[in-house]
């Protein structure tokens, strides 16, 4: 559980406080002055700040802006013993959860941080489903009500508050990376990095480069210094996509980061330290990979210290309207048509289809039925999920996307982008996001198709 932030100049008075607190459950961390409890509160997440409004280095009221700056929900009870009635109106204007005169009744504070932490629990219940916490921290907002989605998030808040390690499983497109960036900004470690790496995007050859860096001259072409995302990641997260991917090489020298947070760079021989906190995602089953001699099973339970697995699609169909509709409105907004709307049909078919892409193959529908739709409703031939309005209607709608402006080599490359986009997409939903699967689908070389998706612009889709 994180500690309560006991702000006190005076010893005496803070170890009184401190001991009956600790007696209470409650887990303590001393700053004997402002300028102390303010660098606390940058670098760590606390349940609750207690702190005195007359301090050296900086004062109370310092003190509670720093706290509300690093969390908004963190319950702030200020105490004086100079207290006026102005002090007390400014504190709580301020956003201080209560002010107290001095001397300090004990019982009565105890009293008033199990007040002030149920209402933080009530405030945060749904936290990571909720539109301020998305736009607050600049990404997409997870989207959904049912209670499956709920019980995942409650699970991923209380994990994330802790440094532990952390598994999230699930199926390709449900939105893992989503929590993991999610599991950063409501950790200790939210102004640190947070750097991500998809382990199933990076020929094995040159994963472990880009994990721990390299030398210089550890290679050829190796002719400087270079820090792998281990080392960058460090005080902050580490998110390892599709860790279920990695070879057995890579898995040993992961293993060494997780239990003793040392690591070499390629082509080194010097020791270096990391203090990170590692988040991995996999859409394997990675204890039937350790039965099949796949995955290494110390790495897996290392890895699994928290293990939460994020629901398809079709387990949570109660938000399949919701998820249609914030689709619909940023393609309406990409494609410059704000008057398309779904047909009861169309509604219909989303909410029956199994959806094995998850969200992001509902983005990839909903993205593909504004751009081909002809007139204002989109139906279940223009999401891909039903019968339609024929062969050649689809034809005329492929054509007024692509455009018939300019010459046949010009018409003849937008209509070739556009069918290959939206080829790589199905292939994408269809092998649940796995390009190397897609790549085997499509015939085509593995590289050759992440250029093309990234000339394509569906390199940083992401997952909702």
């Amino acid at each position: 559980m994180p500690s309560v932030l006991l702000v006190e100049d005076r010893d005496s008075l803070r170890n009184m406080l401190r001991s009956t607190l600790e007696s209470e459950g409650f887990s303590v961390e001393e700053a004997a002055d402002g300028r102390r409890a303010i660098d606390a509160l940058s670098s760590g997440r606390f349940l609750a700040v207690v702190t005195d409004l007359k301090l050296p280095g900086a004062d109370g009221h310092e003190v509670l802006a720093a706290a509300r700056d690093a969390d908004p929900n963190v319950p702030v009870v200020v105490m004086s013993a100079y207290g006026t009635v102005e002090d007390a109106v400014g504190a709580i204007k301020n956003g201080a959860f209560d002010f107290l005169a001095k001397p300090v009744d004990p019982d009565h504070l105890v009293l008033l941080l199990r007040r002030a932490v149920e209402r933080r629990a009530l405030l945060e219940e749904n936290l990571l489903l909720k539109q301020e916490f998305a736009d607050h921290l600049g990404f997409p907002r997870i989207i959904g009500d049912s209670p499956i989605l709920v019980e995942v998030s409650r699970q991923i808040q209380k994990a994330a508050a802790t440094d532990a390690t952390i598994l999230l499983q699930g199926e390709s497109g449900t939105g893992k990376e989503l929590f993991a960036r999610a599991i950063h900004f409501l950790s200790p470690r939210k102004k640190a990095p947070f750097v991500a790496i998809s382990c199933a995007a990076i020929p094995e050859t040159l994963l472990e480069n880009e994990l721990f860096g390299h030398e210089r001259g550890a290679y050829t072409g190796a002719v400087s210094t270079r820090s792998g995302r281990v080392e960058l990641a460090d005080r902050g997260t580490l998110f390892l996509d599709e860790i279920g991917e990695l070879g057995p090489g890579v898995q040993a020298k992961l293993l060494r980061v997780l239990q003793e947070r040392t690591f070499e760079r390629v082509g080194g021989n010097r020791t270096l330290s990391v203090n990170i906190r590692i988040v991995a995602a996999t859409n394997r089953d990675l204890r039937r990979a350790v039965a099949q001699g796949q995955f290494r099973e110390d790495l897996f339970f290392r890895l699994a210290v928290v293990a939460v697995t994020v629901p398809p699609l079709r387990e949570r169909v109660d938000d399949i309207p919701a998820l249609a509709d914030h689709f619909l409105e940023k393609y309406r907004r990409e494609v410059g048509r704000e008057t398309l709307t779904f047909s009861a049909a169309s509604r219909e078919a989303m909410q029956s289809h199994p959806w094995p892409g998850n969200v992001r193959e509902m983005e990839n529908c909903v993205e593909r039925a504004a751009i081909l739709v002809e007139g204002e409703s989109i139906e279940p031939s223009h999401l891909g999920l039903g019968a339609g309005a024929g062969h050649r209607g689809d034809l005329d709608a492929f054509a007024r996307a692509v455009g018939v402006e300019g010459g046949l080599d010009d018409v003849g490359a937008r209509a070739r982008d556009l069918a290959e986009k939206l080829v790589i997409e199905r292939a994408l939903a269809e092998a649940g996001g796995n390009k190397s699967r897609a790549a085997e689908a499509l015939d085509v070389n593995y590289k050759r198709l992440l250029a093309r998706i990234r000339e394509l612009g569906l390199n940083d889709r992401g997952e909702a």
